[in-house]
């Protein structure tokens, strides 16, 4: 199985905002984990994104990339904004309610909604681009409002994003039968690689702009330690220690001297 899977803006377009996070920053986020929940526990899943660092990517670009792949299905990871709270998704407003594109939509709703712990505000339909234009059946999902107190306050847990991201992979596995691997790796623990960890933002997309030189992707994830602001470059983030020990070995042999790895529940 395919899957296109494409974190909401990036780039030069922040998305939308409020209490002092953007929507491109979350989007990516739960993404990553998404990818990494599924190509660490299922079987025969390959997973493209459209990005996997903060980069501007036109929703063409998107679209024609996911086509041109011959992806099985477009899932597109949104945050809401406008006042309301909750979740929601959308699927093309011109396919029909006993559609293949119509059933994955309710599977992989239930199962989200299961674990977000936010306000269900129903399966919908919309003319986005992305889910006009791909070739395959897609699925926007809207995942709480950046600008409402309560939800971005699940929004900014690390715990949450886990969550609302193994829902999605819960419903995905479940909409196209996927199986798990024989010995997969524990879900909810996360390995992250950290490939330098600094206290001015500069340094931190400095190093950002070195690895995408020597072909490595990466991005700042804004972190606070006693108190202090730092700015780490994440360099993947895996279910699996050995897949996370491979790639810190990949970062030590292009010089990166600073990198190591942090484990999170």
């Amino acid at each position: 199985m395919k899957l296109y899977l494409d974190p909401g803006h990036g780039g030069a377009d922040p998305g939308a905002s409020g209490n002092g996070l953007n929507e491109k920053d979350i989007t990516l986020d739960i993404a990553l984990k998404i990818r990494a929940l599924l190509e660490n526990n299922y079987e025969n899943i390959e997973v493209k994104m459209s990005r996997t660092s903060d980069t501007t990517k036109g929703l063409s670009e998107r679209t024609n990339e996911a086509n041109a792949w011959g992806a099985d299905y477009y899932l597109a990871v949104h945050i809401n904004a406008g006042g309301g709270t909750g979740y929601e998704d959308y699927i093309y407003s011109g396919i029909s309610d006993s559609s293949a594109t119509a059933n994955y939509q309710t599977i992989i709703h239930t199962e989200v909604i299961k674990t977000n712990q936010l306000r269900d505000r129903g399966k919908k339909k919309a003319n986005f681009h992305v889910l006009r234009e791909s070739a395959m059946p897609a699925l926007l999902s809207e995942n709480g409002f950046i600008d409402n107190p309560q939800d971005t306050a699940l929004l900014k847990q690390f715990s949450w994003r886990q969550q609302a991201a193994q829902g999605h992979v819960n419903g995905i596995a479940k909409a196209f039968n996927l199986k798990l691997k024989p010995n997969p790796p524990v879900s909810g623990l996360l390995y992250k690689v950290i490939a330098g960890s600094f206290k001015s933002k500069q340094n931190a997309d400095d190093r950002v702009a070195l690895l995408g030189t020597k072909g490595i992707e990466s991005f700042v994830h804004t972190t606070v330690i006693s108190g202090e602001t730092w700015y780490r470059v994440q360099a993947g983030a895996y279910a699996n220690r050995e897949n996370a020990e491979k790639r810190l070995t990949d970062l030590k042999n292009a010089g990166i001297s600073d990198a190591f790895i942090v484990s999170e529940k």
